[in-house]
């Protein structure tokens, strides 16, 4: 008979208990605010500007369209921005098997989860030769949806052969769905992990008791991630959750991936409205917690780009 498994007791007893996080940002920083789907250079500046205007601090801007898709020059200037504002940019890598046409099974209901993946070997070159250019580039932070791309990454970084300073980010699309599964990601590379929306407290306290690294959060989820909007509960996910990347999308917005200049209206001011939902989401935080730590945006971080 086999005996139950003692990490599931912990886990039980972390998600009954609702302890605070001791863990922290290097900088000691308890949360970051990210703004995501930031797809052109223009977006960034706005969101850049907006913050500004708003008092939101900035840490860190993602891209869904991925690097592939970008000319060397947007990609420099995205760089540009990053380090002139000190802001990781945490940008896409591709190519992604709904995508690319080479995974039939990728495009049907019950093929869907492979949708971001690198399928087959040449994809997970050419995934690599993603990640070569934007290393090249000065990029610092790297947004990836397959474990087999993440465990790639690790091994180069413990090699040397990546930078120390780089950040993976294990990213929404990969359906991470419990805190085991979340603790392999990180032991084969990840530094950050998107976890969903919906995530009960007790199963974030779950979460962190088995992880170390950051948590990633969308606080407000666009509709084909549930739409979930968790203003009311920040105060509690950062007290669980620390250190925790708080995501502000947009709930009834369109889907623009992978976007282009066709779009440019659309993606700008869906990047302003997602910087207004952060200053109404750290208003529910500081009523709530008016304690909670924010890391400095002026302090180093790994993460941000650096110009080649």
């Amino acid at each position: 008979m086999f005996s139950y498994p003692a990490v599931l007791d912990e886990l039980a007893l972390a998600s009954k208990r609702l302890p605070d996080s001791p863990i922290r940002f290097g900088d000691g920083g308890e949360y970051r605010i990210e703004i995501p789907s930031v797809e052109s250079t223009e977006a960034f500046r706005v969101v850049v500007q907006e913050c500004e205007r708003q008092g939101v601090p900035l840490h860190r801007i993602s891209q869904g369209s991925g690097i592939t898709v970008l000319t060397d020059d947007t990609l420099r200037e995205y760089v540009a921005i990053g380090a002139d504002h000190n802001v990781e940019v945490c940008l896409f890598i591709g190519p992604r098997a709904a995508w690319d046409g080479n995974a039939a099974s990728a495009l049907t209901a019950d093929g869907g989860i492979f949708g971001a993946r690198h399928i087959g070997v040449a994809a997970l070159r050419a995934a690599w030769e993603d990640v070569e250019r934007a290393v090249d580039s000065g990029l610092r932070s790297l947004l990836v949806a397959d474990e087999g791309l993440i465990a790639l990454i690790g091994q180069a970084q413990a090699a040397g052969d990546l930078p120390g300073d780089l950040i993976v980010k294990a990213s929404a699309l990969m359906g991470i769905a419990n805190p085991l599964g979340a603790r392999a990601l990180e032991q084969a590379g990840a530094h950050s992990l998107n976890i969903a929306s919906d995530t009960t407290l007790g199963d974030l306290a779950a979460y962190r008791q088995l992880t170390r690294g950051a948590l990633d959060m969308y606080i407000e989820g666009q509709d084909g991630l549930g739409g979930f909007m968790r203003y009311h509960d920040l105060p509690e996910i950062v007290r669980i959750g620390a250190p925790v990347h708080l995501k502000f999308g947009l709930r009834n917005a369109p889907v623009f991936y992978p976007a282009g200049d066709h779009l440019a209206a659309v993606v700008a001011s869906s990047a302003k409205a997602r910087v207004t939902r952060a200053r109404a989401g750290l208003e529910h935080l500081w009523r709530g917690r008016p304690g909670a730590v924010p890391s400095p945006v002026d302090g180093k971080r790994d993460g941000v780009p650096v110009p080649a």
